[in-house]
């Protein structure tokens, strides 16, 4: 499974951005998709989640901001990013496995990452 992000980019604070993250190989086996970030020296995190089914989960710090969705006939992942604050800034990574989890250290597949800044 090859996965493969874009979107990131330069924001101000209060604007936004759109990540989406487009999978590929075998993809049969995939029924989560998430997003988890990473910021200078600090562990990765959990952004979103979402399976197949359709259900979702969001950490605390980004519930009312961003959304999750996925388009299961293109293979792909969507982050929608509203009203971005400094402290979101990071390197946002795709991320892909069988089973749900919420632990990054379980996922099997992983994209490039893609960074977002966001200025105050």
């Amino acid at each position: 499974v090859q996965l493969v992000e874009s979107g990131g980019g330069l924001v101000q604070a209060g604007g936004s951005l759109r990540l989406s993250c487009a999978a590929s190989g075998s993809i049969s086996s995939i029924n989560v998709m998430g997003w988890y970030r990473q910021a200078p020296g600090e562990e990765r995190e959990l952004v979103a989640i979402h399976t197949r089914t359709g259900s979702t989960n969001y950490a605390d710090s980004v519930k009312d901001r961003f959304t999750i969705s996925r388009d299961n006939d293109k293979n792909t992942v969507y982050l929608q990013m509203n009203s971005l604050k400094p402290e979101d800034t990071a390197v946002y990574y795709c991320a892909a496995r069988r089973s749900y989890s919420d632990i990054a250290g379980l996922y099997d597949y992983w994209g490039q990452g893609t960074q977002v800044t966001v200025s105050s």
